[in-house]
């Protein structure tokens, strides 16, 4: 027997998905497992649905179910009596959910469960996707559970499939006017004395510095919709955190409703055998009173929310300073350097005070560059310790004006500095977590994307992260994942690219993961990073947090260690900039200092200074290559800094190894064409050399090639091909030979790729002429003339062939003439009795033409061919 089940006191969305969910297993049986929601007892008493086949859970032998089909649900503790079913032998399950992962949930031999705001949405994108028909009345139904389950799409974890599913539904028939009726109703007369009894009760408790409002109360009889008087109540009093608790009839519900990353609904009332989203759970409890389940909850909520904010959660470390004694002049330089505007000036290691730019320049422009900073540095400062609570940073800062705090240990030792930076982005943290992601929604600046990294990355890797982050604890350092792998965990792309960033000693830290988890690493002590390869092959790159700073334009960067939020900065575009922290107590939290999420959200190349290009001119090729990798643009600032640069042939100082390492990256791209492209719109084909140009007949080689390429993938041949050097040599094409010449000089390209080029070039364009001049060539010619030549050439050659006689030669290389073999052997020449000799060579080459041309096939014929070139 095959059940379609969901969850206790179901709500439209569970009811909406069994329903799709029927259309998808026919055969299967409807079952709730306990009570439902009021709203939807009485949409079944007011319409037309009545006639729903649905099954009574008593009439159920669970010792008869094979195959469980969840919906809306991976909580076993909310299946009621059909959980005696999960792990029974035979019985199969499929689970279709929504929810957040959670230790104990349910596991199924197939599972569908994606980050959107409903469940229902899931199941219509199936039916949509098997071109299974809804009708008006479903398509009501399953718009009812999209719109409960999020606000009529205004909840923050609404996702844009939400939208389309419900607009797909209206298309299909559903009639808004249901949907008003039942998700609009007004409170009845019981439900206002009840709501008026939960606001009287309500108290409100600072649980480690977070504002939680608990209402409890009992009552003797059943109260409906309770979920509904707690958003009444939430919007009410404009509250982050509210946990209803009501003790009625033989148990008590919990009903959960929060709108700050602090306080996770779900996570706390699954400790309570319920569960739900991040910003809406329910639990219910039973053989415990309402004052007994408050107390539990409390203490549920003391153990989950972590304390408030201290002055070390947002402090910058470690700290640039200069000592005493340094002088105006020494202090501009720093700070330019360091890309700071405040440097404390130590004696040993106590603050006499700090030096702004501000004064710096005001020095500078009076001619003081020689004084001693200290004769002008701010004194008599208010410091803060590690500990010290935010309220106590603010005061320093708001009512002292105090823009620079440094935080001071025990000792009396700067251990780091907090700015108005620092302190407006800890104050404006939870505004920023409501940036919706792209996609979807849960991953935002200050929210927590351990989910996601459950959802997207390998088992392996996430359990290698997670033994990162323990050796971490152990060893006192923070330690992030950052890069490319975190970018692309917000895109939901594919990139098992591990850089983890350690505010410590990386290669110490290396060296601790290697004896923990066996492999080996390769060190980098100038630069303090290691690249740790595991015994499974997986490859991680350690580096020390460090920030870099630049002597020259395009010179290479110095390196000096610093902080997470220092070495971030020294990144290339905003949306690498992103972090995740790997320390246990806080781990899957996102880091984004330089709005790198909004970023990724709009879809927008930025850097992160305006000097950016003048730093480091390869930073362009970089932004035009992530531009057409992700279907991103430039913002208008950055497009301009592109223009600049150009202006200023910045390009002209860079090496040009660097040049060509650029260049091969972005003929690994999807689309190099548009990439020459852009380069090309961009001014800078010139800096590598002056006749490179893209143009109409170039945008069509690359069109073929492209061509090409994807019918060679289709042959299923077994050679590798690298691509980037098929569109290096087409990028060449149009130059002539000392042009060529003169452009991998520029590029510095290693001797190896130039000689492989000189040949490619002579080669392609002689056998194409060959091809041309004589077009019944036989096989056994377009055999010689191919293959000599590498695979890269020849698909050039597939590329810029004008005739199909040149086309069917090429495809007749490649899909037969390349594997003919003949059978004979110098051994069977001389057993025919064939005198050894230089002959042999020419025997066998004669036969190997014959078999090409289709002269000879068995070995019987290679035989006959054979004895009668020895008779002739």
């Amino acid at each position: 027997m095959q059940i379609i089940t969901s969850h206790t006191n179901a709500d439209f969305d569970a009811l909406a998905s069994m329903l799709a969910a029927k259309k998808l297993y026919p055969e299967a049986k409807l079952v709730f497992p306990g009570s439902q929601e009021k709203s939807m007892r009485d949409f079944f008493l007011e319409s037309a649905f009545y006639a729903v086949d649905l099954e009574r859970l008593r009439n159920i032998n669970v010792e008869d179910v094979t195959m469980l089909i969840i919906v809306d649900n991976r909580n076993p503790a909310r299946l009621g009596k059909l959980g005696e079913a999960l792990g029974r032998p035979g019985v199969t399950v499929h689970v279709y959910d929504h929810h957040p992962a959670a230790n104990n949930d349910v596991k199924g031999e197939f599972e569908k469960v994606e980050e959107v705001g409903a469940t229902t949405t899931l199941m219509v994108e199936l039916l949509r996707q098997k071109g299974v028909p809804v009708t008006p009345m479903e398509a009501t139904i399953y718009a009812l559970g999209i719109y409960e389950e999020t606000g009529s799409l205004t909840f923050v974890s609404t996702t844009e499939r939400d939208a389309l599913a419900a607009a797909y539904l209206i298309a299909q028939g559903a009639n808004l006017n249901i949907l008003s009726d039942f998700l609009s109703r007004e409170l009845t007369t019981e439900q206002i004395s009840i709501l008026n009894d939960l606001l009287r009760s309500a108290k409100q408790y600072d649980i480690n510095g977070v504002n939680v409002v608990i209402a409890a109360m009992a009552t003797p009889h059943y109260v409906p919709d309770l979920a509904v008087l707690a958003h009444k109540m939430r919007d009410m009093e404009s509250l982050d955190a509210l946990f209803l608790v009501v003790q009625m009839e033989d148990k008590t519900q919990i009903i959960g409703r929060c709108r700050i990353p602090q306080v996770n609904a779900g996570m706390v009332l699954e400790q309570m055998g319920g569960g739900g989203h991040p910003s809406a759970a329910s639990a219910s409890v039973k053989e415990m009173t309402y004052l007994q389940a408050r107390e539990q909850l409390i203490d549920v909520l003391k153990r989950h929310i972590r304390p408030g904010k201290i002055a070390r959660d947002v402090m910058t470390s470690p700290v640039k300073t200069i000592p005493a004694g340094s002088t105006i002049q020494q202090a501009g330089a720093a700070m330019t350097r360091f890309s700071v505007n405040v440097l404390p000036v130590m004696d040993v290691n106590r603050v006499q005070g700090f030096i702004t730019r501000e004064v710096v320049q005001k020095s500078l422009f009076h001619g003081l560059g020689r004084q001693k900073a200290e004769e002008f540095m701010t004194t008599g400062i208010s410091t803060c310790s590690p500990d010290s609570p935010m309220s106590r940073v603010e005061q320093i800062m708001l009512e002292e004006r105090q823009r620079f705090i440094p935080v001071l240990d025990n000792d009396g030792e700067l251990v780091g500095a907090i700015t108005r930076t620092d302190l407006l982005r800890s104050l404006h943290e939870g505004k920023l977590a409501e940036l919706p992601e792209p996609g979807g929604a849960g991953m935002h600046a200050g929210r927590n994307v351990a989910g996601a990294m459950v959802e997207r990355l390998p088992r392996p890797v996430r359990d290698v992260l997670g033994v990162v982050g323990e050796i971490a604890d152990e060893a006192g350092f923070p330690v992030y994942l950052v890069g490319g792998i975190v970018r692309d965990l917000m895109l939901r792309a594919a990139n098992l690219d591990i850089d983890i960033v350690v505010e410590g000693d990386g290669i110490v830290f290396a060296g601790m993961l290697v004896k923990k988890l066996g492999g080996r690493m390769r060190a980098h002590q100038k630069f303090g990073t290691a690249v740790v390869t595991l015994p499974d092959g997986l490859k991680l790159d350690i580096a020390t947090a460090r920030l870099e700073f630049y002597d020259s334009p395009a010179a290479l960067p110095t390196v000096e260690l610093s902080s997470i939020k220092k070495d971030l900065y020294r990144r290339d575009f905003t949306i690498n900039t992103l972090a995740v922290r790997l320390n246990r107590s806080s781990f899957g939290e996102l880091i984004d200092f330089f709005g790198g999420l909004r970023d990724v959200k709009e879809r927008i190349i930025r850097v992160l200074h305006n000097l950016s290009f003048v730093e480091d001119p390869t930073r362009v090729f970089r932004a035009l290559r992530f531009e057409q990798r992700f279907d991103f643009r430039l913002s208008k600032h950055t497009q301009n800094l592109v223009k600049t640069a150009v202006k200023m042939r910045l390009f002209t100082r860079l090496s040009g190894a660097r040049i060509y390492a650029e260049l091969m990256l972005m003929f690994s791209e999807a689309e190099p064409g548009s990439l020459l492209k852009r380069l090309s719109d961009n001014d800078l084909l010139k800096f590598i050399h002056p006749s490179a140009r893209y143009t109409s007949e170039v945008e069509l080689l690359y069109d073929h090639i492209d061509e090409a390429l994807t019918w060679y993938r289709l042959l299923y041949l077994d050679i590798t091909v690298e691509i980037w050097f098929v569109y290096f040599l087409a990028f060449l094409d149009r130059l002539k030979d000392p042009a060529a010449e003169d452009a991998l000089e520029r590029l510095s390209a290693p001797p190896r790729i130039r000689r492989r080029i000189r040949k490619a070039r002579a080669a392609y364009r002689a056998v194409l002429y060959d091809f041309y001049r004589d077009p019944d060539m036989p096989p056994s010619s377009v055999y010689d003339r191919l293959q000599p030549l590498d695979i890269e050439t020849i698909l050039l050659m597939m590329a810029k062939a004008r005739k199909d006689s040149a086309k069917k030669n090429i495809s007749l290389y490649l899909t037969h003439l390349r594997t003919v073999r003949v059978s004979l052997t110098g051994d069977d020449l001389k057993t025919l009795g064939i005198p050894p000799g230089p002959k042999y060579k020419k025997i066998l080459s004669r036969l190997k033409d014959a078999k090409l041309d289709g002269m000879v096939e068995t070995p019987d014929d290679e035989i006959a061919f054979v004895r009668k070139l020895a008779e002739a």
